[in-house]
């Protein structure tokens, strides 16, 4: 019986094994999206080793096949998010991820995976602090929401939906504030309002 590869408890863990797209966010979501310490430890404890890897430089073999490709993608993008929470290091994979991400787009690796697994590779453009990343962003989603099946278009279309917030905050000013504190980076005025508002923190 052949080994299982090194990533697939990652991508089992993360996505699970339902092939239905709004099943798979049903079980998934509070994972994804939710704030959980008890997340972050099980993160940290299943992961934290491939993620210190992944962010000092390592596990370039990864990056040759679309399913290692994208769970390199979450060690750099989702997974530090989770295990140094509210710290630097939480953004410190995300310009190898943005990076990774360009390579595989023109590789075509994206489209070799299922549309639940794409809204994690175009994330990664969702989070850069940068408007033409946001724009393209915004475009994959909207081709995403635009291939997905019936039962699914109110899924995408919240993917997408979201993906238009962050591009209009970026577009608005240059960079996400809720990451001002973190990053030690003074806030203006005008971001300090922000700030106040409903759904200004991601």
């Amino acid at each position: 019986m052949a080994a299982e590869s090194p990533w697939q408890a990652l991508l089992d863990w993360w996505f699970g094994s339902s092939l239905d797209a709004v099943e798979v966010s049903a079980q998934r979501n509070s994972l994804w999206f939710g704030k959980s310490a008890c997340q972050d430890v099980d993160s940290e404890n299943r992961f934290g080793g491939l993620v210190r890897q992944a962010l000092d430089g390592g596990l370039q073999e990864w990056e040759r096949e679309p399913q290692s490709w994208l769970a390199l993608i979450l060690l750099l993008d989702q997974l530090p998010r989770m295990i140094f929470r509210d710290n630097p290091r939480a953004y410190a994979g995300d310009a190898r991820a943005q990076q990774l991400v360009r390579q595989g787009l023109e590789a075509g690796f994206d489209r070799q995976l299922p549309r639940i697994e794409r809204v994690f590779v175009y994330i990664v453009l969702e989070h850069a602090e940068d408007l033409a990343s946001q724009d393209e962003a915004v475009r994959l989603y909207e081709a995403l929401q635009a291939e997905a099946s019936a039962s699914e278009k109110v899924l995408f279309a919240g993917y997408l939906a979201y993906a238009r917030k962050h591009q209009a905050v970026i577009a608005r000013f240059g960079r996400f504030p809720h990451r001002n504190a973190i990053l030690g980076r003074p806030c203006s005025a005008e971001e300090t309002q922000f700030l106040t508002e409903p759904g200004s923190r991601f």
